[in-house]
């Protein structure tokens, strides 16, 4: 079983392994976490059963929001499944942090200028792992706008199914493009299919080697190339690089600061305890 957690310090965190491993008692338990000193971290640290893996301190986000935590939590994930090949993933990782510095240096004026745009939600669209990417996204939004700004995620064959509705004159779309040419071709005729309906406010459509002509005039590309091909499962970390800028220049310009846009205290950086409720068993 594996824990992934920024700061490893959220009441459910610690239940979870504590109950599993009251229950399961020869299950073993990894937990990836970016604060060395976290309940997460500390608790099981004398339990053979725990092995617990501290990332760089300098992904211990201090603000409300994750940005590089939650990068470098999904870089530190993936290295799990390439044990048997680290020199792979070592270029991998310098690929991407490559590939990641370029596209801040493009897309930080352009979704900034997007971010100035009079939309009150955001629709984020992205196929298998990309999805992931799209749900990280609209909470980025959600949580640095204060909850200003509605923003959803969804698939974008599943878009089809009803949620197309809620693609109102005042949203903006954001489609993380597939590199699969087969997903692509699904992707692009549904967004070709939002313009041709003249839906939502514009679109934001993200990824390399993107078709021209899927642009409408509302529309920006970000394009984001390089030297090295990336499959679908490498896009989330540059996917959530576009969802976090364009948080960012929207939380500046609702009047909002970035690193604590809940002054109201409704969410903070860490969850605040709770009741954990357990099912009662018949002995």
């Amino acid at each position: 079983m594996i824990s992934l957690a920024r700061s490893g310090d959220s009441p459910e965190s610690v239940a979870a392994v504590s109950l599993m491993l009251a229950a399961e008692p020869e299950m073993r338990h990894l937990v990836i976490t970016c604060n060395q000193q976290g309940r997460l971290a500390t608790t099981y640290r004398d339990d053979p059963r725990v092995q617990v893996i501290a990332l760089d301190e300098r992904t211990n986000d201090r603000s409300l929001v994750m940005t590089s935590s939650f990068t470098n939590m999904v870089l530190a994930a993936r290295a799990l499944g390439s044990l048997q090949a680290p020199d792979r993933y070592r270029a991998l990782c310098r690929a991407l942090s490559e590939r990641a510095a370029g596209l801040l240096g493009v897309a930080f004026p352009v979704l900034a200028r997007v971010a100035d745009r009079d939309f009150n939600r955001v629709l984020f669209l992205g196929s298998g792992s990309r999805f992931g990417a799209a749900r990280e996204s609209s909470l980025k939004m959600l949580e640095m706008t204060a909850g200003r700004v509605i923003a959803i995620s969804e698939t974008y064959l599943g878009l089809r199914h009803g949620p197309m509705s809620l693609v109102h004159p005042d949203t903006l779309v954001v489609c993380f493009l597939s590199s699969n040419p087969q997903i692509r071709g699904y992707e692009s005729d549904l967004i070709r299919e939002l313009s041709r309906k003249q839906l939502g406010l514009g679109k934001v459509i993200f990824g390399e080697r993107i078709p021209q002509d899927l642009a409408g005039a509302a529309d920006v590309l970000v394009e984001c190339t390089g030297g090295v091909s990336f499959e679908d499962e490498d896009w989330p970390v540059l996917d959530v690089i576009v969802g976090q800028i364009l948080a960012f220049f929207r939380c500046r310009k609702e009047g909002l600061q970035p690193d604590s846009p809940s002054s109201d205290g409704v969410i903070q950086r860490v969850v605040q305890n709770f009741t954990m409720h357990r099912t009662e068993t018949t002995p």
